[in-house]
């Protein structure tokens, strides 16, 4: 095996290999992630701070606070390299805060998404998350462990769209080392439809042009009738495609990997569930006052069964129940979801974000 597959190829069959990668990490206490001079910072005179007894190196600087309105750079790397690990738990509004990854300098972002839903705990409120790669750890700790190679340049920004100020913790763990040519960007792009709209299908992906593969969907799922919610089937349009799709599934709930409404056959409830490539992690119910509708957080990673286009990509879903009589009912839910996908640069410009309203939860 050669060192530069080992260093994009990680695992635990590779481990033992050795690599020329040079590791690298930026945080708050090293924000450039240079060689040597993490843990720096010092403290400013007369500054009431919890390491005014012990000085240089003792946690100076371990957090940022993002003002209300304020776009903070988390990252600006020289490549070529990779980005193997990012951690960070942000305080505020999830929905608020606004991840964007660029490559390679260009103008528009290949990653636009609000914070929780990109870390699949997209209803702000904390739920374990336990798959490959991405978790989501007590209390409120974000984990990502997408590969992401970069040929020139990285450059991270989380946009605050809230109305207060917010704290960040952060870490993003990074190897610099030769890329092959081969090697595609990593993209994922937010939507919402709230409500969506009568008999049309939910478009999770569109508009995408190159050559690449989809690697992943996280859907918030928030259900605004009576009745089973999951008929709905999955379609993917590839290379061409117009009105019938190449792949079709056969239910919302299949394609997350489960059966049956997700039912657990003793308790006759909703039964959440996490493994490495499919998840229900998040169940919210209602509590018989103000939280009135059932909600869902679903993912579903393509890591051993990825969807590869040559041209173009377009992915939507069906919100389907029952009506009575046996009948099928489109829905009009509160969906939104997150596209994952590697792909050819250059890569098209995303629709708008919601506004902040818009992008509420209520």
């Amino acid at each position: 095996m050669s060192n530069l597959s080992n260093g994009l190829g990680l695992s635990m069959g590779s481990l033992h290999f050795l690599s020329d990668a040079e590791t690298r990490s930026i945080s708050p206490e090293n924000f450039k992630g240079e060689k040597g001079k993490g843990g720096m910072a010092t403290i400013k005179d007369g500054e009431r701070h919890p390491a005014r007894d012990l000085g240089q190196g003792w946690k100076i600087s371990p957090n940022v606070t993002i003002e209300k309105g304020e776009t903070f750079e988390l990252a600006n790397i020289k490549g070529p390299g990779v980005i193997q690990q990012i951690w960070m738990t942000p305080t505020g509004t999830w929905r608020h805060s606004i991840l964007r990854i660029y490559w390679d300098d260009s103008k528009h972002p290949s990653v636009e998404c609000p914070v929780g839903d990109f870390f699949a705990c997209g209803w702000g409120k904390y739920a374990p998350v336990v798959s490959l790669p991405i978790c989501v750890n007590p209390g409120s700790a974000f984990n990502c462990y997408w590969p992401m190679p970069f040929k020139r340049r990285c450059r991270i920004t989380l946009e605050n769209i809230g109305l207060e100020g917010m704290v960040l913790f952060y870490q993003i763990n990074y190897a610099l080392q030769p890329v092959p040519n081969d090697a595609a960007y990593f993209h994922a792009q937010f939507r919402r439809s709230n409500p969506h709209a009568y008999k049309q299908d939910y478009v999770i992906l569109d508009g995408v042009k190159g050559k690449g593969h989809y690697v992943g969907t996280y859907m918030c799922w928030g259900v605004n009738n009576n009745g089973w919610w999951g008929e709905g089937e999955i379609k993917f349009f590839l290379d061409g495609d117009k009105k019938f799709p190449t792949i079709c599934g056969t239910g919302t709930e299949d394609y997350f990997c489960g059966s049956y409404n997700f039912e657990n056959q003793a308790t006759k409830q909703y039964q959440e569930f996490c493994t490495p490539y499919s998840g229900l992690p998040q169940v919210i119910r209602p509590d018989g006052i103000y939280n009135s509708q059932m909600r869902f957080g679903l993912y579903r990673w393509h890591i051993m069964d990825p969807v590869r286009f040559k041209k173009d990509f377009k992915v939507t879903i069906q919100a389907l129940g029952w009506r009575s009589h046996f009948r099928f009912r489109p829905l009009q839910d509160d969906i939104s979801s997150v596209a994952y996908w590697y792909q050819t640069l250059p890569s098209r410009p995303f629709p708008p974000l919601p506004s902040r309203d818009d992008l509420e939860i209520s």
